[in-house]
C-alpha cells in the first residue's frame, strides 16, 4: 500500500533564520536535510511527501522547490509568500516556474492579530491561490478555528486543509471546547484535515496513542475518511516519539478502516488534494 507523507519539514540553519525555533533547543537546533530523511521513509515503506515551510521567506520556498526537484520523493512543496502583498500573483507565478509548488502556508498561529486571517489583504492574497488552483495550509490553534467557516464561505474554491487538527492542548486533555469549535467545519466540502502534529501537543515525555485517540475519533467523525491525511510533522515530532511511533499512533487513533479506508487515508486524500503526479 502506497503511503504518501503529508506533512514534514527540511531546513538548513546555515541559509535561514527559523525565528521559531527556540535558541537552546538542541533537537530542532540542527539541520535536517533531504538525505537525513530518505533512509526513514524507506524504513517506513513511505514512496512519496509533501514538505511543507519552516521559515516565512520566499527564498526558503525557492530551496524547497530546488529540494523537490532534486529528490523525486518529494512530490509537492507547500511554500510561503507574503499573501497581503499586492504582486503576490507575481510571485506564486516565479515560484510555480521553479518546481512542484502545490499550496502556501502562514504561520497564522504566531500573528499578533487574531484576526489576520479575516484581512481583506489577507483574503485578497488567498484568491491569488485559488486562480492558480493552488491550495492553502491552515497553521492555525483553536481561538481561530471559527474564523474558517468565514474563509470556506468566501472562497469555496479554495482548497484549505486544517495542520496539525488546530493544536488542541492534549496534553491538559482540554477535549470539549475544542470539540465543539472543530464540529462547525464538517459542512465545508472544500475543508480537509491532517492528522499530524499531535504527539508534540501531548506530554512530550508521558504520551501514549490512547491520548491522541479521543481528538483523531472526533475529527474523523467531522470530516469522514474522505477529507484526512497523515503527516508525520518530521522533525518537529522528534520532540516526543520517531517517525514510526507517530504514523503507528495515528493509524490506532483511527482505529478500523478497511483497506480502501486505509489507502485514502495513507495516501489518497494528500494525492487528490495537493493535485501530486
Amino acid at each position: 500500500m502506497e503511503i504518501v507523507d503529508s506533512h514534514h519539514h527540511l531546513w538548513d540553519l546555515d541559509l535561514f533564520q527559523y525565528e521559531w525555533m527556540p535558541e537552546d533547543n538542541t533537537i530542532l537546533r540542527r539541520s535536517y536535510l533531504p538525505s537525513d530523511l530518505a533512509s526513514i521513509l524507506e524504513q517506513c515503506s513511505v514512496s512519496g511527501s509533501v514538505v511543507v515551510q519552516a521559515d516565512q521567506t520566499v527564498e526558503e520556498a525557492k530551496f524547497l522547490l530546488e529540494c523537490a526537484n532534486d529528490f523525486l520523493w518529494i512530490r509537492g512543496v507547500v511554500g510561503w509568500v507574503d499573501l497581503q502583498d499586492e504582486k503576490v500573483g507575481d510571485t506564486l507565478d516565479e515560484l510555480i516556474k521553479l518546481g512542484p509548488l502545490v499550496g502556501i502556508r502562514h504561520q497564522v498561529e504566531e500573528e499578533v492579530d487574531e484576526n489576520w486571517l479575516l484581512r481583506k489583504q489577507t483574503l485578497d492574497g488567498l484568491k491569488e491561490l485559488s486562480d492558480r488552483n493552488l491550495s492553502y495550509d491552515l497553521l492555525v490553534k483553536p481561538i481561530h478555528i471559527d474564523q474558517i467557516p468565514i474563509v470556506c464561505k468566501e472562497l469555496p474554491e479554495l482548497r484549505m486543509v486544517v495542520d496539525h487538527i488546530a493544536k488542541p492542548n492534549i496534553r491538559d486533555r482540554v477535549f470539549q471546547s475544542w470539540s465543539d469549535s472543530i464540529s462547525k467545519l464538517q459542512p465545508y466540502s472544500n475543508l480537509f484535515c491532517k492528522v499530524s502534529g499531535m504527539v508534540t501537543e501531548a506530554d512530550h515525555n508521558n504520551w501514549t496513542p490512547q491520548d491522541l485517540r479521543p481528538f483523531i475519533q472526533q475529527v474523523r467523525k467531522v470530516f469522514g475518511i474522505d477529507r484526512l491525511m497523515w503527516g508525520s510533522d518530521w522533525p518537529v515530532c522528534l520532540l516526543a516519539g520517531n517517525y514510526q511511533e507517530v504514523m503507528d499512533a495515528a493509524l490506532f487513533g483511527m482505529g478500523d478502516m478497511s483497506p480502501q479506508e486505509k489507502k485514502r487515508f495513507l495516501s489518497g486524500t494528500a494525492a487528490e488534494f495537493y493535485r501530486l503526479e
